[in-house]
């Protein structure tokens, strides 16, 4: 709704925005830097229907909308495509952007989720959430908001998604086809249409987010200075969609936040929104279905929804009609699907009419009011998906299908390797997230890189998945671990007291460097993975470093410190590969009284979580290091309460361990507590064990316990998702490896063990062969041998 006007400059290393307004001269305003080499992606977009726009994403999620004059775009769009940025690709039109991605293929073999699938098809189409009037849309896909209990097994509870809106209601669609054929505009300019309001629109997104700012003060200026009155505010889920039953002339579909956002559902400002005229009741929190316990409970039942395989067999029909097919031409009228002519993209040229300054504004206030079309992606029926049966037949028929142990938390299988660090704990022990595989061959092993509490590296091969192997993973042990003389390790000394611990290294997404804590000079360490040679060394905390972590796009590193702070520092990248620390931090958060224990980020979130000795978890942000809250996990012992680890998920929970000191049974002595990304408390869960190390992988946490015990809760109720595998000894570390397909677990007697899923095919006996890097090289099957690792319940 602020637009902003100023001066762009592209430099071969930056791009700035330059602020030019007024209220930049009393010193408040929008002066933006880049680097090109931050850049994801640059879509080309239409403002006002105009094609004189272009929105820029960042690798850490941020992004900006600039609209020019429309000969200036194309200008500054190629002069930013002819620098090469890594990233960038030349100009696409929407659907040929949508083709070239492959998005659709990968939805239709369920390789992305339906919400991701829908998220992409908003931004290639042009929708933005830089502009309310194209913000992405979604749809309703439930009808069933009254019954007590909602069972996604039922085809009756979900709207019909081959219709629009407008008629899902049979009765509406008489009434809306015999006012489409009734319609003649005497001047001729005005096309037929079934809908004069549009499906998504500015004045729709406020009314769904008028409790968040900024849409609540949006929402005050559109209705001059005021709330509009009660009865039409945003009040009731169940009565939103009675209302759009009942009458043809509403036809919002849903925004992305339905999904995802439970805080827009709750008044927490505490707004006055006033009362209903007939019952007099108080507008406030928004009113749930009775399915729904909480805000937390409706967004995560509405997000299985959309993922249900009723959606998942019919969304294809929705896209038809908003981005497909049917939007246009003889198909949107055979699907009572047209609207008003304002809302689509060529209909007015509004650089034809400059001169008449009265008529243009009119007209883009129509466009701005009644909402626009998104661009048409596909002139041809959009494929369906496959059902979750035939995905799974299909893969099983690829050799390289890997199974998601997460799926079949029944079929848990644990194989172990000895010698890597024998009798030495494994402190680390992690396949990290993104390494490029090699071309030449498919299947050349990625690296698992593990730290022994000796310090002692291993860089091994890894492959995730094999059908001929009755393990379903190849493990390639680096040698040079075991023998004194080629031995890398990490240049220490480490503090004299400090346990070496899992939180004191960092492995980068592509397995090129390791960072490390806990070094007597106070310093964090960079060691290259190749040759165990220190390649940076940044000396900026006042004293030990306690922890690290790094975020899902390893952009950013967190550390903290017995000096009560924590530093976040960017990461380098050279030609793609990571390299040393950013000279010094990009932040220095304080707000700690005590030492930091447990540190997680998320650059895409903006957020930055620190745990402290004295109990206290703060969370800051990244970009401006501003202090947001402060959370203490309840507790009703007046024990000192410590707080050893904390993870992050990638949608923005934080799941805290907390620990009380000097307590002498186990009883109550350890507990898991859950929080929203806003800081609301959502809920705790005792523990009769000490966790060591735990990490959250989507919607499960995986957890390693120094009484041995492996166990994976539920994220959300921080309940067992299945009984714990007892590993006999303390597991030192987890994590879990990039398609969910395997943990990784290090013990305390040195042992590394892989826990993957499934009922494989019967193994080819003895050795096997496999093309590695393009040449043959004989295998055993695993360095250990065929041994599966016992982990009886006890």
């Amino acid at each position: 709704m602020d637009v902003i006007s100023g001066r762009l400059e592209v430099t071969t290393q930056h791009i700035y925005f330059y602020d030019g307004s007024t209220e930049k001269e009393e010193g408040v305003g929008y002066d933006f830097k880049w680097l090109l080499s931050q850049i994801r992606e640059i879509h080309l977009r239409r403002y006002n229907l105009r094609r004189s726009a272009l929105e820029i994403f960042l690798i850490d999620q941020t992004n900006y909308f600039l609209n020019f004059k429309k000969e200036v775009r194309n200008k500054v769009y190629s002069r930013i495509l002819s620098l090469r940025l890594p990233n960038l690709y030349g100009t696409r039109s929407p659907q040929e952007l949508l083709k070239a991605s492959g998005l659709t293929q990968k939805w239709v073999n369920r390789e992305m989720s339906n919400f991701d699938y829908l998220i992409q098809l908003n931004t290639i189409a042009g929708r933005t959430y830089n502009d309310l009037a194209q913000y992405p849309v979604f749809p309703w896909v439930l009808q069933d908001y009254t019954s007590e209990e909602l069972d996604l097994n039922n085809p009756a509870v979900f709207r019909d998604l081959s219709k629009p809106i407008g008629v899902v209601n049979d009765k509406n669609a008489a009434a809306v086809r015999e006012k489409y054929e009734n319609f003649e505009d005497p001047s001729g300019k005005i096309d037929r249409f079934h809908y004069g309001t549009h499906y998504s629109n500015a004045a729709g997104v406020m009314h769904y987010l008028i409790r968040v700012e900024p849409f609540t003060t949006l929402h005050i200026q559109l209705q001059s200075g005021r709330f509009d009155c009660a009865d039409r505010q945003f009040h009731s889920i169940p009565a939103t969609w009675q209302a759009l039953v009942d009458n043809p002339n509403d036809v919002k579909e849903l925004i992305p936040e339905f999904f995802y956002f439970p805080e827009f559902l709750e008044n927490k400002n505490g707004f006055d929104l006033g009362r209903l005229q007939i019952s007099k009741e108080r507008v406030n929190d928004v009113i749930l279905p009775k399915w729904a316990n909480s805000p937390e409970d409706f967004i995560r039942k509405h997000r299985k929804a959309l993922e249900s395989e009723y959606v998942s067999a019919h969304l294809h029909e929705w896209i038809d009609l908003i981005f497909g097919y049917k939007q246009r031409g003889p198909a949107a009228v055979e699907a009572l699907n047209v609207f008003y002519y304002c809302s689509y993209e060529g209909a007015v040229d509004l650089d034809a009419i400059a001169d008449d300054e009265k008529e243009r504004k009119a007209i883009e206030g129509m466009i701005n009011n009644f909402g626009q079309t998104p661009c048409q992606l596909l002139k041809e029926p959009h494929p369906t998906r496959l059902s979750a049966e035939e995905a799974l037949l299909k893969q099983t028929k690829l050799d390289n299908g890997t199974l998601n142990l997460f799926q079949n938390l029944t079929e848990l299988k644990s194989f172990f390797i000895k010698g890597i660090s024998d009798e030495i704990p494994m402190v680390k022990a992690i396949v990290p997230k993104s390494q490029l595989r090699s071309f030449i061959s498919q299947g050349s092993p990625e690296t698992l890189v593990t730290v022994s509490q000796s310090l002692v590296i291993g860089t091994h091969g890894w492959l995730p998945y094999d059908k001929n192997i009755s393990n379903y993973f190849t493990f390639t042990k680096d040698q040079t671990a075991s023998n004194q003389k080629t031995q890398r390790v990490v240049s220490g000394p480490f503090a004299p007291g400090l346990e070496i611990s899992t939180k004191l290294f960092v492995v980068s997404h592509d397995g090129k460097v390791l960072f490390s804590g806990g070094h007597w000079d106070n310093s964090i360490r960079v060691t290259s993975l190749a040759k165990g040679k220190v390649i940076g060394q940044h000396i900026r905390h006042m004293d030990i470093v306690t922890c690290l972590a790094t975020d899902y796009c390893c952009i950013n590193l967190i550390s903290g410190s017995r000096d009560r702070t924590c530093m976040i520092w960017q990461i380098s990248q050279q030609g793609g590969v990571s390299g040393d620390l950013s000279g010094k931090p990009i932040q220095i958060l304080y707000g700690h009284t005590d030492e930091i224990t447990s540190v997680g980020i998320s650059t895409e979130l903006d957020m930055a979580v620190s745990g402290a000795r004295d109990g206290t978890v703060i969370i800051h942000t990244i970009r401006r290091g501003q202090y947001m809250r402060t959370l203490k996990p309840p507790t009703d012992s007046s024990l000192v309460m410590t707080i050893p680890n904390l993870a992050v998920s990638w949608d923005g929970h934080i799941v805290i361990h907390s620990s009380l000191e000097g307590k002498g049974t186990l009883k109550n002595k350890h507990a898991l507590h859950l929080y929203g990304g806003n800081g609301k408390y959502l809920g705790s869960e005792g523990l009769k064990e000490q966790i060591l190390d735990m990490c959250v992988s989507g919607e499960h946490i995986v957890i390693g316990s120094r009484q041995g015990h492996l166990s994976i809760r539920d994220l959300y109720s921080l309940s067992l998702s299945v009984s714990p595998l007892s590993m006999r000894v303390p597991i030192h570390c987890v994590s879990v490896t990039k398609e969910n397909s395997h943990i990784v677990v290090g013990l305390e007697d040195g042992k590394l063990i892989i826990i993957g899923a499934g009922k494989p095919a019967e193994a080819k006996s003895g050795q096997i062969s496999r093309r590695l890097f393009g040449t043959s090289r004989r295998l055993s099957q695993i360095s250990s041998g065929e041994t599966e690792y016992n982990t009886q319940s006890s």
